[in-house]
């Protein structure tokens, strides 16, 4: 036997080992889901909300039909987490089955070109002449919709009006692949088509276009020019309720103001060590004018990276492949993406944010000042290692079904809470590291404070850009970049927050375990890594033995 295939056989059996009983279950889930997705591929469509939330409530009830009570210890972690995910599924499924009706009014022509495409999923043969006189039929109805809609109360959001456009752009989608599958392979399907196909094409773009800007914003542009939307109290709480976490948002938001004052108070020792007295916005500023030249930053990044990793591994925190060292690199991020991403993006590849050439002067001042050698000590380990590369790099190896359990609190909290680490560990070289790693802590519970009040509609974007800038001390292109990534992004509503809750969680469940002496820094860090990704209160239950109940709900109050 070759030892490559002994060895594959080894870390198979190994793997087997340590399967639970849902693996099979889960990753079946997953490649039914997957297969349902690639099937149904219009999003927006009565067949496709139909069939996934069939195949859940499928999944969930022979979930039900378990015995819970023989499962074994990470049976009933993967039996809650499936169950949780399911759930939120079905809950965010209604949601946006919702959202759909309320503008499916758009696609009233569209049944001819459903049944065209749903044919072709069976190569249904069509009739070419009389599909050509159909599709001029439904070009003449989209072009009726499209004059008609001057006329038409505009939608009351851009996010409705995009929805809209979205659904009409996908039909077009949808509909051009099935074309694609008949031109060229029928004759009489060659001859006939072509035409009325650019014509409907086109006129579903022009009607997509026109849909986009038929709105009116029901929240007036604060000077901003940002105009997310709210999602309020009630959703807030069940997507607190999902991610397993047991407090209100005023609590949150408390805990956040608690967290921001221990950094002020921090920040005020550092600015008098650098000779500022109480004024440390002066020293802030000191810090930031510490920038690189142009072209000579990356090469800093790649030394604050290697020693942050030669810092937990010399202290043996946590352990680190070899592979995580050398498979990482760098890419730039373009001036167009700084404008919503104006640090760092990491992972396999940390994202480097500086000047490019055609910036104006101001913004090249920002991103260089925001991008300091201080300021980045806290982020380039974010990024990397021991943060985002070290967790994708063991999530793609261990434990991998839970990879769809994933959510920002575990994700954003593992890198933040490693601040929080190095920070009590004196990482900080001096006060102006200290400055540098401060303002990240700062941003972090500036996040919490003005994303939940956005959702609970007490703060506008203009006041969640100066809260950046004044109490944090944010440049203001940075500050707005800032807020457009959290309410324009594409991020969830609780993204903002789950970096600094994460990391209290992470936190506290260290205090739990190694405070106490039940393990060391490096075997809580190892074990959590070997799990993969989860909410942390779920976490919890792995690495403190404690019994999960099968309808487990949010109950930890890591915060007290």
């Amino acid at each position: 036997m070759k030892r490559p295939f002994l060895l594959f056989l080894i870390l198979f059996t190994v793997q087997q080992l340590f399967a639970t009983e849902l693996v099979q279950t889960i990753q079946t889930y997953q490649a039914d889901f997957g297969a349902l997705r690639r099937l149904y591929s219009n999003p927006y469509s009565e067949e496709y909300f139909s069939r996934i939330e069939r195949l859940n409530r499928g999944y969930l009830t022979s979930l039900d039909k378990l015995d819970y009570d023989f499962l074994s210890e990470d049976g009933k972690i993967d039996y809650v987490l499936f169950r949780n995910y399911l759930e939120k599924g079905l809950a965010e499924l209604d949601i946006e089955k919702a959202s759909f009706d309320e503008i499916a009014g758009v696609l009233a022509f569209a049944k001819p070109l459903e049944e065209f495409y749903q044919g072709r999923r069976r190569a249904r043969k069509p009739d070419p002449q009389q599909l050509a006189a159909l599709w001029n039929e439904v070009a003449k109805q989209v072009n009726a919709q499209l004059k008609n809609l001057s006329s038409t109360p505009k939608y009351n959001s851009w996010q409705k009006a995009d929805l809209a456009a979205r659904a009409v752009e996908s039909m077009s989608k949808v509909t051009g692949e099935a074309y694609g599958y008949y031109f060229d392979y029928d004759p009489m399907f060659t001859w006939w088509m072509p035409e009325p196909w650019k014509k409907l094409d086109e006129s579903m773009m022009s009607y997509a276009k026109a849909l986009r800007e038929h709105y009116t914003n029901s929240v007036k542009d604060d000077g901003s020019g940002i105009i997310g939307r709210p999602i309020g109290r009630g959703a807030l709480e069940k997507q607190l309720a999902f991610e397993m976490i047991a407090y209100s948002p005023e609590e949150l938001i408390a805990e956040a103001e608690k967290q921001f004052a221990w950094c002020e108070k921090e920040m005020l020792k550092a600015s008098n060590e650098l000779g500022f007295g109480d004024d440390w916005k002066a020293a802030l500023e000191m810090v930031k004018e510490s920038y690189l030249p142009a072209g000579e930053w990356p090469a800093e990044v790649i030394r604050l990276a290697e020693e942050a990793t030669d810092y937990v591994e010399s202290n043996d925190l946590i352990t680190v492949p070899h592979l995580a060292k050398e498979s990482w690199r760098t890419v730039m991020i373009s001036a167009e993406r700084q404008r919503v991403s104006p640090f760092f993006l990491g992972g396999e590849s940390i994202q480097i944010s500086y000047p490019t050439s055609e910036m104006s002067h101001e913004d090249k001042m920002m991103s260089m000042r925001g991008n300091n050698p201080h300021f980045s000590r806290a982020t380039v380990h974010h990024e990397l290692i021991p943060g985002h590369h070290l967790q994708q790099f063991m999530n793609q190896r261990n434990m991998t079904h839970r990879r769809m359990f994933g959510t920002p609190f575990w994700t954003e909290g593992w890198a933040l809470y490693w601040e929080f680490i190095l920070w009590d560990k004196d990482f900080p070289r001096d006060a102006k590291d200290k400055v540098g790693m401060l303002f990240w802590r700062m941003h972090r519970c500036a996040r919490i404070i003005f994303s939940l009040n956005y959702h609970l509609e007490k703060m506008t974007p203009q006041e969640c850009i100066d809260l950046l800038v004044d109490k944090v001390g944010h440049e203001r292109a940075n500050a707005e970049a800032e807020v457009r990534r959290s309410f324009e992004g594409g991020y969830g509503p609780l993204y903002q927050i789950a970096y600094m809750i994460g990391a209290l969680e992470f936190y506290a469940l260290r205090d739990e375990v190694v405070n106490s002496g039940k393990m060391s820094e490096k075997e809580y860090h190892d074990l959590v890594m070997s799990q993969n990704a989860m909410p942390v209160e779920i976490l919890r239950a792995k690495v403190t033995g404690q019994a999960l109940k099968k309808d487990h709900k949010a109950s930890w109050r890591f915060l007290d």
